[in-house]
């Protein structure tokens, strides 16, 4: 069995009569558009991480708040799992859909409600796409902060299922850090508001936990995101190195200069030659490594963290660096990064791209591990980093159709996950878990974290229909895995259900 799936789940789950669930569909909600035939399944397979399909049951493409809350309500009566997927771009399996379950696409929910620009939010359907949020606030002077490198077609939704990052996150934090209210569907199809537009609201930070909870504990219906001004002037200066580990060391030490940066992005050489024949960005591609840097604010100060960041990439040992000319180099500099996964995508069959969070002092010492699994193993990684907030993204190049490569690839991944919680890190950054990290969770969190989780998905989900074996591995799975002590051949908890 392959690290990453786990075929056991559907079995675990009750079986329900698809035909008699399909009429009463129908008969209840005849306007929804209802897909059944293996045909329209089909594309629904898989998100992201395509290397992982599993044929929905039914695929539920709703249009108003009435036809999801019935659908909700019919899914609780007859024990059906729902999984809730948006724009399909997550690179965790948090959208595989379940063989007995029901998926609930939300991409028709994709109208901006509103745009307040003096009060810098927009309302929005989940199915918005991420740069859509900006185009519709940019007449106003403004724009949405997180800006993952999928943003041209990730829905926000997805954006706050799964707590999205992006380039731009250092400064301006990642998306829980910009929402301010969500409306919710519960499985029995209650409505809940979560947050408000004002700045604080009383009681337990429900928003935060459904930020990140991956469908786990309810439907998003409606979001609020925060609008920032943008920024008077912005510059990024580009610095190149002959050596993985001076870079890594120059990104702490522009954070202990006292600078945070709009981004600080870091590529090494694989990522560069490829994203430079792609895109043809002016990257040096006899670098080992390079650095992009984005400044932003008013002029005066710009000006001033420019020249204290050159001067911070000399002292570390760059090779060369260049400031942006004008916005339409500083724009080419970052369409090469932000096509960087694509781009590696050009030099083998399939890559398997990783998630995993560190602390930047930690940096020279990962990437020099990463090398060495890498030359372990005889599989070319390309390191792609949101350096400044510690967010890495190795892509493990390797061939699916080559007996045993993917199962090696998951190996790999593994232990770059696993090393990230030896130094003090996290095993995802914005990814989210999904099916792919589940085991490694057990090696970043202890039995009495993982009980506790158990029972927040229970307040919510007491009947775990939504989305069912994601994020949150049960203690079995643990000790299986390896990653939990079993003291004389008992569990701890016992009371909790075992799959």
């Amino acid at each position: 069995m392959n690290i990453l799936f786990d075929e056991r789940l559907d079995g675990a789950l009750p079986s329900v009569d698809r035909e008699a669930l399909i009429a009463h569909l129908q008969a209840e909600l005849p306007q929804l558009k209802l897909l059944h035939r293996e045909e329209d399944l089909r594309p629904f397979e898989c998100d992201g991480l395509s290397a992982y399909r599993v044929l929905p049951m039914l695929v539920a493409l709703p249009e108003t708040l009435e036809q999801i809350a019935s659908l909700l309500e019919t899914c609780h009566a007859w024990g059906v799992p729902v999984v809730t997927r948006g724009a399909g771009t997550g690179l965790s399996g948090g959208a595989l859909p379940l063989e007995k379950g029901l998926l609930l696409v939300m991409s028709r929910f994709s109208r901006i409600l509103e745009v307040d620009p003096e009060a810098h939010i927009a309302r929005v359907q989940p199915g918005v796409r991420n740069l859509a949020i900006t185009e519709a606030a940019a007449p106003y002077g403004l724009y949405y902060a997180p800006d993952p490198s999928s943003q041209i077609a990730c829905s926000i939704g997805g954006n706050v299922a799964e707590n999205a990052g992006g380039v731009h996150c250092l400064k301006y934090g990642l998306t829980v850090h910009n929402v301010l209210a969500a409306d919710v569907l519960t499985l029995e199809g209650e409505h809940i508001t979560l947050g408000s537009e004002a700045l604080d609201t009383p009681g337990f930070d429900l928003l935060a936990l459904f930020t990140g909870s991956e469908g786990m504990l309810g439907v998003i219906t409606e979001i609020t995101v925060k609008l920032l001004p943008k920024p008077e002037v912005a510059k990024v200066l580009m610095a190149s190195f002959d050596d993985v580990e001076k870079a890594g060391k120059a990104v702490g030490d522009i954070i202990a200069a006292g600078i945070i940066p709009g981004g600080l992005e870091m590529m090494d050489k694989l990522a560069i030659q490829a994203a430079e024949d792609f895109v043809k960005a002016g990257y040096p591609i006899d670098a080992e490594a390079i650095l992009l840097c984005e400044l932003d604010g008013v002029e005066a100060d710009v000006h001033t963290d420019c020249e204290t960041v050159r001067g911070v990439f000399e002292a570390a040992g760059a090779t060369d660096i260049r400031l942006a000319r004008d916005d339409a180099e500083r724009a080419t500099f970052w369409a090469g990064r932000k096509a960087a996964f694509p781009a590696v995508g050009r030099m083998a069959p399939d890559y398997y791209c990783m998630d995993g969070t560190i602390p930047r002092r930690e940096l020279p010492h990962v990437l020099k591990s990463i090398a060495e699994l890498s030359a372990t193993h005889g599989l070319r990684v390309a390191n792609v980093f949101h350096a400044g907030d510690g967010n890495m993204h190795p892509l493990i190049l390797f061939d699916a159709n080559a007996p045993g490569e993917l199962a090696l690839a998951e190996e790999v991944g593994g232990k770059i996950l696993e090393l990230c919680v030896e130094v003090g890190g996290s095993i995802t950054g914005e990814h989210g878990v999904g099916r792919e990290k589940i085991n490694q969770m057990c090696a970043q969190f202890n039995p009495d974290e993982i009980t506790v989780f158990h029972a927040v998905k229970a307040a919510f989900d007491p009947h775990g229909l939504l989305n069912p074996g994601k994020n949150i591995p049960t203690l079995a799975r643990c000790a299986e895995f390896g990653a939990m002590h079993v003291h004389h051949g008992n569990l701890p908890h016992p009371e909790l259900p075992r799959f």
